[in-house]
């Protein structure tokens, strides 16, 4: 067997295709081929921006000795996540439920021969032990190790994954139902549960901005308005958007935010920025400082409105926003 990606078209794909692993695509030809030599199918999932993703190339697939370990035990598949989504969401949803994590890329999942449940699953592993993880040839001997061994255990786990993604498909409800905005309320009950009351944002370190869980707060805190207003999520939203802006997270030279901060504190960015989250963070911005803007016209046309002066007064003093404004 040799390296086949250069037929491919994707870039990605390309930049892997002098790599001494014998990497193949997700073909029928690479998925036969694991069924007749019955190696497991480490199975790598990237995109060509992606930072992680060619420091472990550099590190593990350009080397020849992990190179020659990753022939030996595996069928070695290369996807790139921007031609197969639909993988990239299968596996990365493996990963989020076998150890409870978030995933990311490079994603890199050990698949059974035949039925290509999942192993074991993992991001970026480095060449050599650091950052409290495992060497890459560390982890390739322990997984086929694991496999020749514990067959039925492999089973089992991989039996109940399957449960849980038909649970997931079937899970209907009723067609004909009222709709109500439960959904929404237990989706916000969950964020402020991960909020961190320090920093700002949700969850520790890496730390991402989660633009789309800012606008659900945002689009909560003006439903609520009508009866009780939801001030502690609006507060949530200030916060994270003042502390992102003016850390290391926002691009204080350049402009832009990064794609997540390596530490909790918002300090130390991953030096990568993606369009997609500076356009939804745009947005989070402008409708926050709306917002702001509402409050402080709702508390001082208001005399009655003692809770609105408290929350435009004293929680958020300044409009938020990577740059200072003038005040309204």
């Amino acid at each position: 067997m040799r390296n086949r990606l250069d037929g491919e078209t994707s870039p990605y794909l390309k930049q892997h295709a002098a790599n001494p692993v014998h990497w193949q695509p997700w073909d029928e030809a690479a998925l036969a081929e694991a069924r007749t030599t019955g190696k497991p199918i480490l199975l790598s999932i990237g995109y060509s921006a992606c930072h992680w993703c060619h420091v472990m190339a550099h590190e593990s697939f350009e080397d020849d000795a992990t190179a020659k370990l990753m022939n030996e035990l595996y069928v070695n598949v290369k996807v790139d996540r921007e031609e197969r989504p639909d993988l990239d969401k299968i596996y990365q949803t493996a990963h989020h439920l076998y150890p409870g994590r978030p995933g990311g890329w490079p994603l890199t999942v050990f698949l059974t021969p035949d039925t290509h449940v999942p192993i074991f699953t993992g991001t970026y592993f480095p060449k050599e032990r650091r950052y409290g993880m495992p060497a890459f040839r560390e982890v390739l001997a322990a997984i086929d190790n694991y496999f020749r061994g514990q067959g039925e255990e492999i089973r089992r786990r991989g039996a109940g994954l399957i449960a849980a993604f038909n649970d997931m498909d079937t899970q209907s409800g009723d067609d004909f139902a009222s709709l109500t905005r439960e959904p929404l309320l237990q989706a916000r009950t969950r964020l402020e549960q991960s909020f961190d009351d320090e920093h700002g944002g949700f969850g520790d370190a890496p730390k991402f901005p989660h633009p789309t869980s800012l606008s659900l707060l945002l689009a909560q805190w003006h439903a609520s308005r009508a009866k009780s207003t939801d001030e502690r999520g609006l507060a949530m939203v200030m916060q994270t958007l003042d502390r992102m802006a003016q850390g290391g997270l926002y691009d204080q030279l350049g402009g832009g935010f990064y794609r997540y901060s390596v530490d909790r504190q918002w300090a130390i960015p991953h030096f990568e920025k993606m369009l997609y989250d500076n356009a939804q963070l745009l947005d989070c911005y402008a409708a926050a400082y709306a917002s702001l803007i509402s409050i402080r016209v709702m508390a001082f046309s208001s005399s009655n409105s003692i809770s609105a002066r408290v929350l435009a007064n004293s929680v958020f003093p300044t409009p938020v926003g990577p740059r200072k404004i003038n005040e309204p």
